[in-house]
């Protein structure tokens, strides 16, 4: 069984969903998943000063933490986090920062790896954050699986073939559209990852 883990930080919910949806896509096509959100580092009083951020601290308290047995553990990583100045949120960076000894080993060469984001306007970073997680999957040795425009979905509907992405216009959720985009990305990491995986069993 082919397995994919999905590592994100999420601050209001929105890439929370988007990581459940690119998992259910994952497991449609039979890959075991682990949906992983990483630890919150923000202060108290700067959570408390948003109430949708509160509230999803609150209510996500409970969730799985990702370690790196999880990314060791992968096949398939996916990695998402909202856009802060362009780039991805300080907690997942600091998750990934914690990688070095994954790096030191091997341990992730050719797992296969995307990203996926959301910001809040249009030009607020949606391609620069998808390339800028992407620079650990290069240094991992991992092998990087952009959305594309292969599905007719991405290229008609979404239209980012760097990861899926949603613009958070004054708090909005994901749509449907975006969530369609994420199963998408989902059951292509977990066929791409699956035919790595068997290709590297044949040697």
């Amino acid at each position: 069984m082919t397995n994919i883990a999905i590592v994100y930080y999420s601050a209001t919910g929105n890439i929370a969903a988007m990581a459940k949806a690119i998992g259910e896509g994952a497991a449609s096509v039979g890959a075991e998943v682990r949906v992983r959100r990483v630890t919150e580092t923000a202060p108290a009083e700067a959570i408390a000063s948003n109430p949708k951020w509160q509230e999803f601290f609150d209510a996500s308290a409970g969730e799985p933490v990702a370690t790196l047995e999880d990314l060791e553990w992968a096949d398939g990583i996916a990695l998402g986090s909202p856009t802060r100045f362009g780039g991805p949120a300080s907690q997942l960076k600091a998750f990934l920062d914690t990688t070095g000894g994954l790096w030191f080993r091997g341990a992730l060469v050719n797992t296969v790896g995307t990203a996926f984001t959301t910001a809040s306007t249009a030009h607020g970073g949606l391609e620069s954050t998808t390339l800028a997680i992407n620079n650990h999957f290069y240094h991992w040795g991992s092998l990087i699986m952009p959305l594309g425009y292969g599905d007719e979905h991405v290229s008609k509907v979404t239209g980012n073939p760097y990861g899926a992405s949603h613009v958070s216009r004054k708090g909005a959720t994901p749509d449907e559209d975006t969530l369609k985009a994420c199963f998408i990305q989902g059951k292509q990491l977990a066929t791409i990852a699956t035919w790595i995986a068997a290709g590297k069993a044949a040697n």
